[in-house]
């Protein structure tokens, strides 16, 4: 029998009660996702031009320009051919600097529609309204590049087919898992049961590698938040020169508001500047114009309000300290893997090697170095979304070079994951190496929890290798916690079986003498 996704008693359903068909549904949510976005961006553009803040638009032209912001702000290029009477430098070009803050809007929608088909489906049954929904999505983008095309301002058909698809395929896709918390249900395929049906080693793997991609997307996320911060300080700081752009623009109430919407489009694109300056990378803004806090080239940049907060081209010494703000990112994630408790890579090493002092800081710097090239990954894409051109004189380069970021903060995070692992006991209040000291009734938390599993199937492995019967029928406790946990297996019975083998591993199971006394016979180790 086939459970359904989601807590919901039925899919939806029409006014005479008859089941609406998956595909249909999907075409009506992610169909109004298109004209919804598409409708808050003309209504701003309408908004300035009633306001007078365009004289030369009219009516028609908020139609075209809006949907040429739609097209831009799905990550849709745009080819732009000025008249070279505009004043402009350059004639043609391609404008692809995407308002990642604009792009936010349908991806937020797309969001929430994935998760009401996802309520709306059986298990294996959301691949029907996602494929039908996206497909009626993308001839919505060729209609736009269609129609709204212009002699200066143009998208190519097969662009805006396309492109489109990615923030609302991803939105979709996330909204759906998050409403239904389940995998197997909206892919049809049970990958959780098929790693239980492999080895020890093959489920350590997984949860090691599963591990390692959430502390690189915390140490990213953390990243993005330092770039905010001093996006934030550096707009504070440098009030009274934003301010005076605007007065010199003289633009009025409408094209102020329209040039800070503007702004606020960009935004997001502005904080992965600051990260990327945090790091070192610096960016660019026009060809011959870069930012970093190793050096400044200064060069002439646009009238726009924001960029009067750019820093100086002389910066003072102590602005390289800004260059630890990535690695304390990296602490963040590296505290963070400690507290999951999925360092197989460790336990891997220590099956091998018993040498402590060699196989934890191998280990240790192994993991660091993978968390880095999670997190410096996730930046760099961050940084290709926020990279673009605007088509038109020197602006044909605008953001961070994706890879200088990769290389930049990748390593700023594994020195941080490095040392967030190492004193993470210390911050837990907790030695290093200590063993387990729950007691019997004890909560061990999630990280405790793991620990005594692994325990209790090692324990059980070594029972049925040897020929004898499980310690649950022996009498003994194998999942009761114990204070002497800390003693090694081997040390309760030395010569019972190689140093190297699985079993003679873990320090933190329950064997001590007194407890294997209990059990039929001498000590089994």
């Amino acid at each position: 029998m086939n459970s359904q996704v989601s807590s919901s008693p039925a899919p939806s359903a029409d006014r005479r009660g008859v089941p609406m068909p998956l595909w249909l549904q999907g075409v009506l949510e992610l169909g109004s996702v298109a004209v919804v976005s598409y409708l808050l961006v003309l209504l701003t553009v309408l908004m300035v031009w009633l306001a007078d803040g365009s004289d030369s638009l009219g009516l028609a032209g908020s139609f075209v320009l809006s949907g040429q912001v739609w097209l831009l702000a799905h990550v849709t290029p745009l080819q732009v051919a000025m008249d070279p009477g505009a004043g402009l430098p350059a004639t043609t070009g391609t404008l692809n600097l995407v308002p990642l803050g604009l792009t936010l809007v349908p991806f937020a929608l797309a969001w929430r529609a994935g998760g009401r088909l996802a309520r709306a489906c059986w298990e294996g049954q959301f691949w029907q309204p996602y494929l039908s929904g996206l497909a009626v999505y993308s001839a919505a983008g060729a209609v736009a590049g269609l129609l709204f095309g212009t002699g200066e301002i143009a998208a190519s058909p097969g662009a805006a087919a396309v492109f489109p698809l990615v923030p609302v395929a991803l939105g979709a896709f996330v909204g759906a898992y998050r409403a239904s918390r389940s995998l197997p249900g909206l892919i049809g395929v049970n990958a959780a049961a098929w790693v239980e049906r492999t080895s020890q080693y093959s489920r350590w793997a997984g949860s090691y590698v599963w591990a390692v991609l959430r502390a690189g997307f915390v140490a990213a996320v953390a990243g993005v938040g330092v770039g905010a911060t001093l996006l934030a300080a550096a707009l504070l700081w440098n009030w009274n020169d934003v301010v005076n752009v605007y007065q010199r623009l003289g633009t009025g109430v409408p094209g102020d508001t329209a040039l800070t919407g503007l702004q606020l489009g960009y935004l997001p694109n502005l904080a992965v500047y600051a990260l990327a300056w945090a790091t070192g990378a610096g960016f660019e803004v026009g060809a011959g114009t870069r930012v970093s806090p190793l050096g400044t080239d200064a060069g002439p940049v646009p009238m726009l309000p924001a960029l009067a907060a750019l820093p100086p081209a002389e910066l003072p010494a102590w602005s390289l300290a800004v260059l630890v703000l990535p690695v304390l990112a990296g602490v963040l994630a590296g505290w963070w893997f400690l507290r999951e408790g999925e360092n197989h890579l460790d336990d891997w090493m220590a099956l091998r090697l018993p040498a402590r002092w060699i196989t934890f800081p191998l280990a240790t710097l192994l993991t660091g170095l993978l968390i880095g090239a999670v997190a410096g990954v996730l930046v760099m894409l961050l940084s290709w979304l926020a990279h673009g051109s605007l088509g038109l004189g020197r602006l044909t380069v605008v953001g961070p070079d994706g890879l200088d970021v990769l290389l930049w903060f990748g390593a700023e995070v594994a020195v941080g994951a490095v040392l967030g692992y190492v004193l993470g006991p210390w911050l837990e209040h907790e030695p290093p190496f200590a063993p387990s000291r729950g007691v019997p009734g004890e909560k061990l938390g999630r990280r405790g929890t793991r620990r005594r599993r692994r325990a209790e199937a090692a324990a059980r492995r070594t029972m049925r290798s040897a020929g004898r019967v499980a310690p649950e029928a022996a009498g003994g406790a194998v999942g009761e916690p114990d204070p002497r946990a800390g003693q090694s297996r081997r040390a309760a019975g030395a010569g019972a079986e190689p140093s190297g083998s699985a079993e003679a591993f873990d320090v933190d199971a329950p064997t001590g003498p007194e407890e294997s006394a209990e059990a039929s016979g001498p000590p089994e180790r």
